[in-house]
């Protein structure tokens, strides 16, 4: 064996082969698969085998340096930037106090600003306050309510002025029986004047009763009309429904009638085909009959015919006969090539008798075999036809049984629509009845709910209103005026600004009319006291002034 690389070729020594054979008593395991030619396999050195290795891992040794050496220098370039992160002798730690700085800036600026919106909302606050608190007490003194109170406010300092007036008048002046005459007959006259006033306000009263009383009783009759029209109206629906239904029912009885027709067409078809299928039996009966008797006649004209053959072939055979004695005869009376020639025409004359016979019966056979054959042919025409009839008319049966079935189920489904469509108005009706009857409850609830908001109010109002009042009156009886009439009569009528009657049963509110035309404006107060008081001297004459 030829050792390369390194090791000379010749024999191995004894001395190594007595140190192999020692070292082969140990067992160590195998370091070449089993079969392996050793002359086909070359040994490399340790070094070549790693420069080979080195040569061929070269790039991924080369990558994995520099991976190694960027991520080194990442780490490096991370630590650094931790290491200078907090110092503030650098541009970025400068930019960063500054950066800081002025964002504390903006935050004592903002906060700043923040105190200074929360004070001025506060006080734009309670500057709203004042001036929902003086405008609820501009709306307070201009109710007529307020103004009437007002109004009699001043009538009784008005009253107590003349009362002081006239003290100071008869303190002034003596006491004269002609001024005090003219004086009774002045009170007289304003007594008089004021029982005018108060029986043309009790007639006025009465008018505006009675005004009311109308009103009341127009009202009732609108909501009469209304509930009868409201009637009128459900009765209209009820015949709606009705004629409705009278309608569906007609278009079922018609749907019926035609179902009905359809039907009966049917049938007086299916009867005209039983009778067209009766009458071509009939036909077919015939037409067998008539096949019948031709064949009848055909065997009778057959046996007519094989009569006639056996009548025509005794004949021949007793022609023969004939001939034969008459030839025997002259057999015997003739000798030699005679009699030879003789017995030749006869073989001859017989082998053309039982030729034509032959032809004949071969006819006769051919010709009962056509007539069979055509017969056979008629019978499985007439038979084929017969199936196909049949088969026609059981498609056509049910053709017309798919028919009339797709037509009761199309039937069926407009029932069932027709049924749902009424199912459905039905439904609608009653969800209408039901809206109609929830939203006049809701209606009512809300009109409920409106009157006693109302009455709240009113009562928060009139509560208000009291106490005004009594501040005023209390205010009025200390500062010594006696006329406190008009102000206790003002602060006991009842609240609203309307120019109708109190009502009781809404906390004393006074309603207002509207006009019944397209304005709909509140009607005007009238007070006919105004016109004959405008002279300011026959007011201070009424008043009992005489300067």
């Amino acid at each position: 064996m030829l050792v390369q690389f390194g090791r000379r070729s010749g024999q191995a020594r004894e001395g190594t082969e007595k140190k192999n054979s020692k070292e082969d008593d140990i067992c160590y395991p195998p370091l070449l698969p089993s079969k392996v030619d050793l002359r086909q396999v070359t040994i490399i050195p340790h070094n070549e085998w790693k420069r080979i290795q080195d040569s061929l891992d070269r790039l991924t040794r080369e990558a994995a340096a520099l991976r190694a050496e960027r991520k080194a220098k990442k780490e490096l370039h991370f630590k650094s930037q931790n290491v200078v992160k907090h110092w503030t002798n650098t541009y970025a730690g400068m930019k960063e106090q500054k950066l800081k700085a002025k964002k504390k800036r903006d935050e004592e600026i903002e906060a700043e600003r923040q105190n200074l919106d929360v004070e001025e909302e506060i006080y734009k606050q309670g500057e709203r306050k004042k001036a929902i608190e003086n405008a609820k007490q501009y709306q307070f003194y201009q109710t007529e309510r307020v103004k009437n109170f007002n109004s009699g406010l001043l009538l009784s300092r008005v009253m107590k002025e003349r009362d002081a007036q006239i003290e100071f008048q008869k303190s002034r002046i003596k006491s004269d029986k002609k001024w005090e005459d003219q004086l009774k007959v002045n009170i007289a006259k304003a007594f008089k004047e004021e029982q005018e006033k108060a029986e043309k306000r009790h007639r006025e009263r009465i008018a505006l009763a009675k005004d009311h009383l109308k009103q009341i009783k127009e009202h009732e009759e609108e909501k009469e009309q209304r509930r009868k029209l409201e009637e009128k109206d459900a009765e209209e629906i009820k015949r709606q429904n009705s004629l409705y239904e009278i309608e569906m029912k007609n278009k079922l009885n018609k749907k019926k009638e035609e179902i009905d027709a359809s039907r009966r067409r049917f049938f007086e078809h299916m009867n005209d085909k039983n009778i067209i299928k009766a009458i071509e039996q009939q036909q077919q009966e015939e037409e067998d009959e008539k096949i019948r008797k031709f064949i009848k006649a055909k065997k009778h004209l057959l046996q007519m015919g094989r009569e006639k053959e056996a009548e025509t072939q005794r004949l021949m055979e007793e022609r023969r006969e004939r001939i034969n004695n008459f030839l025997g005869e002259l057999m015997k009376e003739k000798l030699g090539t005679e009699d030879l020639i003789t017995a030749g025409d006869i073989a001859e004359a017989e082998a053309e008798w039982e030729r034509r016979e032959k032809e004949k019966n071969e006819k006769t056979q051919a010709e009962l075999k056509a007539i069979a054959e055509h017969r056979a042919i008629v019978m499985k025409n007439k038979e084929e036809e017969e199936r196909q009839r049949k088969l026609e008319s059981k498609e056509q049966l049910l053709a017309i049984m798919k028919a009339d079935q797709i037509y009761q189920e199309h039937e069926n489904e407009k029932k069932l629509k027709a049924n749902k469509e009424l199912l459905e108005v039905q439904d609608a009706h009653i969800q209408q009845m039901a809206k109609n009857k929830f939203n006049a409850k809701e209606a009512k609830q809300e009109e409920l709910d409106y009157w006693r908001h109302t009455e709240m109010l009113a009562a928060e109002k009139e509560k208000e209103f009291q106490n005004y009042a009594r501040e005023v009156i209390k205010f009025e009886s200390e500062s010594g005026n006696k006329h406190i009439y008009p102000l206790v009569k003002a602060a006991q009528k009842g609240p609203g600004g309307g120019r109708g009657p109190a009502f009781v049963d809404r906390s004393g509110v006074k309603p207002s009319y509207q006009a019944n035309d397209s304005t709909g404006g509140q009607l005007p107060f009238y007070n006919p006291q105004r016109a004959r008081y405008n002279d300011f001297q026959k007011s201070k004459g009424r008043l009992g002034f005489t300067w």
